[in-house]
């Protein structure tokens, strides 16, 4: 998971959960709204949040924003 601070984008994950595999999916820094900053992204993240967004419904549940866990 990347660190949202790092990103810029706040304390926000966007979370795309496996539909089939408990605990499997993909989270993305992104803003309250859910708006994730691709330019941020690195290459790697950016094919992963596009390959989520592709699979909502299919392999992965629709995303959900969330607040990313502080271990202060």
């Amino acid at each position: 998971m990347m660190d949202s601070q790092r990103a810029g984008t706040g304390p926000f994950r966007l979370c795309f959960r496996s539909l089939f595999a408990s605990g499997r999916g993909y989270a993305f820094p992104c803003d309250g709204a859910g708006r994730v900053d691709l330019d941020r992204l690195s290459e790697t993240a950016r094919n992963n949040y596009l390959y989520a967004r592709a699979m909502v419904g299919r392999e992965l549940a629709a995303p959900a924003v969330e607040v990313e866990d502080r271990d202060d």
